[in-house]
């Protein structure tokens, strides 16, 4: 049986992965897809072309072809849809207005950051803090809804906290420190990175990014309601590099670790959490030993885009720790299909069902 899905933002570049990573998917149907008012009432695929022909789509793969033929609808005649999961693609300030609406009475996967700060709302990556889920049931019960909102994580802490998970669980994390060479795709098609700023060039900061980063990477990795006692300090650029975050990460660990322990750890990084979901990959966490990978040209894709790759692993002897640099897909696992994963093991738990 099929679990229908809704798509808010369908024609922003986050909807778009979203449908990308729902075409074709076994368990998820997209039934309904909602835009801006300026494309309700067409098509998806009218909206997603300019009047001069040029096409919108920008994601990296296609949709489903019955999802491009689907109205476009407003958030408010989303709502009234007969659904039971909503993936929400928006902005911020549209997340905030319209998330605990939907959430009323279905569950919400959403790629916007609105809502991850919240008390009783986890930031969840399958494998990694799968207890947090949890929470989701308190988060019913205090706000009156049937449904849930449960955002993925911003894209660059994704890579890092999947890098950490094994070294905190075998060593145990007393201080990060990270330095981001952040793919152009995660600005985004309006505002952001213009062309010219990236173009032989490194632009040293991104609004938000750093917080986001600290905050997230305690919150995720600590027991739920506590954030991790370690320090999480990072500076996140933006580099000449279409897709794939690259992050330089320095570890310092509570009990004694090297290189080639922290290796075993990572190599031994269990599946078991993810195993079996559709978008899984063969391997959540993959280390290579070429001295010069990883690279995002040539690692962003490891696992379909879905396997986060380190690589240059070695001691670090002023934190007491290790080094290493980590690769992951900024728009699959970081953000459209790691959305997709995350509803699938929610449904596999129980939390996502086909209403009656």
């Amino acid at each position: 049986m099929t679990i229908r899905a809704g798509v808010l933002g369908a024609t922003g570049l986050a909807g778009q992965q979203v449908l990308v990573a729902l075409a074709h998917h076994p368990w998820f149907t997209v039934t309904a897809v909602a835009a801006s008012e300026r494309s309700a009432g067409r098509s998806l695929a009218d909206a997603l072309r300019e009047p001069s022909g040029n096409s919108r789509w920008f994601a990296d793969g296609e949709a489903d072809g019955a999802a491009r033929e689907l109205p476009c609808l407003t958030a408010g005649e989303l709502l009234e849809q007969p659904l039971d999961l909503v993936f929400s693609a928006v902005s911020r300030d549209v997340a905030q207005s319209w998330e605990p609406r939907f959430a009323e009475r279905l569950p919400v996967v959403s790629t916007a950051s609105a809502y991850r700060y919240e008390p009783d709302v986890p930031i969840l990556v399958p494998g990694v803090n799968d207890a947090h889920a949890e929470a989701l049931y308190d988060q019913r019960r205090r706000r009156g809804w049937r449904g849930f909102i449960a955002p993925i994580p911003n894209c660059t802490t994704t890579g890092l906290v999947i890098s950490l998970k094994p070294l905190q669980d075998a060593f145990g994390v007393r201080t990060v420190m990270m330095t981001s060479m952040q793919a152009v795709s995660g600005a985004g098609r309006s505002g952001g990175v213009l062309a010219l700023d990236v173009i032989d060039n490194v632009v040293p900061h991104i609004p938000g990014e750093e917080e986001k980063v600290e905050r997230e990477t305690r919150k995720i990795l600590g027991a739920w309601g506590e954030p991790a006692p370690f320090p999480v300090s990072c500076t996140c650029t933006r580099v000449n590099v279409h897709d794939g975050h690259t992050e330089a990460v320095f570890v310092g660990t509570e009990r004694a670790c090297d290189a080639r322990s922290a290796q075993a750890a990572m190599e031994n990084f269990s599946l078991d959490g993810v195993r079996g979901l559709p978008s899984a990959p063969e391997r959540l966490l993959s280390v290579s030993t070429d001295p010069f990978r990883p690279q995002p040209r040539r690692d962003r894709d490891a696992g379909q885009g879905m396997t986060v790759t380190v690589g240059r692993l070695r001691d670090e002897p002023v934190l007491n720790g290790v080094k290493y640099v980590v690769v992951s897909h900024n728009t699959k696992l970081g953000a459209g299909k790691g959305a997709v994963l995350l509803a699938e093991w929610l449904a596999r738990e129980g939390m996502i069902e086909r209403a009656p």
